[in-house]
């Protein structure tokens, strides 16, 4: 193996999985970039990837790649931005194992993200919840896997990915009715479910069978469910819904993510502090909470029916300020 091929498998090996604990998922989102970006420079330099050296990789290379990403796979900003990102957390390794390579990761450092509009944060109402789950038959083990699998995603606000990686020892159904979950960067939690949620939950083949460590949610073939079947799982059960768009929008897309956003609203209704919500659904920080306080139209009508309108304001008694009682205060500002 050459000396990048030694330093690529020490990124994935050692970086990404032993030191950041990242998750399989994550994983392979790199894996993707890498895999592209190598392939780009091996056919520029006109030789095979094995040959590529440390030194081939280079500031030029990473803007053609990004540029060929918007121009030739038709990727979006929002895209763009992604891999760039992956690549400079590659290009700094990269800086620390092979100091020959410091310059040119500086400059890959120096390329700019894109501005984009921030992503729409879309949910579904109360009564859209209703109907979702109201519709999805529960006269058989697959209905009541589907149905079980929607109220636990609505209940947790949980990833599509912690979905399909629990496990029945993960779930405790004798009370506290409660899920272990585990999330981005190798990070567990817990959320606690409604006593119907767990009553779903056992009624489940494999919860019935008692073994620790089967998947909780099993396909139709009995393998475990994907991120991808689970999925294919929301869209078609969400069909209906996604077609009663509001007047003039478009056709919404609903997947788990959107029930994650729905969950997250959900909390912010009911009075739910924001780190409450940011510990629930397991966001590192708080600016990533605080996007459902935007998003929420009750909310701000709540918050503007605490605020008196105009004439109500003109026809209360004015409030003397705290400094008009303040002499030497008043005494100190005639003086300036």
């Amino acid at each position: 193996m050459n000396a990048l091929g030694t330093l690529v498998v020490s990124f994935f090996e050692d970086h990404l999985k032993a030191q950041k604990g990242l998750r399989p998922s994550s994983i392979h989102s790199y894996r993707d970039v890498l895999k592209l970006f190598l392939s780009q420079i091996a056919s520029r330099c006109r030789c095979p990837v094995t040959r590529l050296k440390p030194t081939d990789l280079v500031a030029e290379e990473v803007l053609a790649f990004l540029h060929s990403l918007e121009a030739d796979r038709g990727n979006r900003v929002r895209t763009r931005n992604q891999r760039l990102a992956a690549l400079r957390t590659f290009f700094r390794y990269l800086a620390s194992r092979a100091p020959e390579t410091l310059a040119e990761a500086g400059r890959v450092e120096a390329i700019p993200t894109k501005r984009c509009p921030p992503p729409q944060t879309h949910y579904l109402e109360r009564d859209e919840i209703e109907q979702l789950l109201a519709a999805v038959p529960t006269g058989t083990s697959l209905g009541l896997r589907d149905h079980a699998i929607l109220t636990l995603m609505y209940n947790t606000g949980a990833r599509v990915q912690e979905i399909a990686d629990l496990r029945v020892r993960d779930v405790d159904l004798d009370g506290p009715y409660r899920v272990r979950l585990h999330g981005k960067g190798d990070k567990w939690r817990v959320c606690p479910i409604w006593p119907e949620t767990a009553q779903q939950l056992r009624q489940l083949e494999s919860v019935r069978a008692g073994v620790p460590d089967a998947p909780l949610f099993r396909s139709r073939l009995r393998r475990p469910m994907t991120r991808f079947g689970l999925y294919k799982l929301v869209k078609h059960h969400a069909a209906h819904i996604a077609q009663t768009a509001p007047a003039g929008g478009e056709t919404r897309r609903i997947s788990p993510h959107v029930l994650r956003h729905t969950t997250a609203v959900s909390l912010l209704e009911a009075g739910a502090d924001v780190n409450v919500i940011r510990a629930w659904l397991g966001h590192v920080g708080l600016e990533t909470t605080n996007r459902y306080a935007e998003v929420n139209i009750r909310t701000k009508e709540a918050a503007v029916a605490l605020c008196a309108p105009p004439g109500r304001i003109s026809a209360a008694p004015p409030r003397e300020g705290v400094w008009h009682r303040e002499p030497d205060l008043l005494k100190w500002l005639d003086s300036l």
